[in-house]
């Protein structure tokens, strides 16, 4: 089964299957995994395999390959920039100034976040340049959202994290399961609402005009919602499977990069809809 999220469809690690199930040379070579050692148990004493196989089974840390620990602590770290990014930019910027910076902002980070997605190797000082753009991108964004609807910005933290926990909720519950069907539909529905984006985008930037200030914005609006949540389920699959296949401690990165890359789709949606629905005001 193939992720629909750029940070992992390029590793088969984070498929159904194994990475971990023989060694990097047997891997290469095509052949079963080899069992050297067993001279060495053989010419061992009694005692000594007595208190080799009373030691503790060795956990990832230990062999090198990734864990739940790793990805929560890169996760919390690419956050932290981004939060860090998004306030100081915030603060520091003078209303409507930061407008003017966005479109560069995001087309850079764009560029970024698919050097880092499409990579074979793991770059996390690309991935952290991805999180300081985008936090500066958000905080501008932000700041204008909240200057023409008070406390804006504020529900649109509280939903973004609402929809996260729902979603962690769902996917631990197996309430909603990543199933290849899931799996395959989603990816379909989130390419149609990117084209969707993109022509809209042009049609506005010619003519004014956008589906978002129609009448029918608001549902344009909660599919972008449902869209970038759903995706949440197809980041938890992956990592929970690159944990379970034994990928390399460094592809933590990676599996951190994928939540983070989502939950900025699903803020940025959030924000959307909210000032749909509040329009009016």
């Amino acid at each position: 089964m193939q992720s629909s999220n750029p940070a992992f469809r390029n590793d088969k690690a984070f498929t159904q299957g194994g990475y971990a199930t023989f060694d990097d040379t047997d891997r290469r070579r095509g052949q079963a995994p080899t069992r050297g050692g067993s001279q060495q148990t053989q010419d061992m004493t009694p005692e000594q395999l007595q208190e080799m196989y009373s030691q503790p089974s060795a956990g990832g840390p230990q062999t090198g390959r990734m864990t739940y620990d790793d990805v929560v602590v890169r996760t919390g770290v690419l956050f932290g920039i981004l939060v860090a990014s998004a306030t100081a930019t915030w603060v520091l910027t003078p209303p409507g100034l930061g407008l003017g910076l966005l479109l560069p902002l995001m087309l850079v980070g764009a560029g970024l976040g698919m050097w880092a997605s499409l990579s074979k190797k793991v770059r996390p000082g690309v991935m952290v340049a991805y999180s300081l753009l985008m936090g500066a991108v958000l905080g501008a964004l932000s700041q204008a959202f909240e200057s023409v609807w008070d406390g804006i910005v504020p529900a649109a933290i509280m939903g973004t994290l609402g929809a996260f926990a729902a979603m962690l909720v769902a996917y631990k519950t197996r309430l909603i399961r990543a199933t290849e069907k899931f799996t395959k539909r989603l990816l379909i529905a989130g390419m149609g609402y990117f084209v969707f984006v993109l022509v809209n985008l042009g049609i506005s930037l010619f003519t004014g005009a956008s589906v978002w200030t129609s009448p029918f914005g608001w549902l344009f609006g909660l599919i972008g919602v449902s869209l970038a949540s759903l995706f949440l389920i197809l980041d938890f699959d992956y990592i929970e499977q690159g944990v379970k296949n034994g990928l390399p401690q460094e592809y933590a990165w990676r599996a951190a990069f994928g939540l983070v890359t989502t939950v900025v789709w699903l803020y940025i949606e959030m924000l959307r809809l909210l000032a749909i629905l509040r329009g009016g005001e």
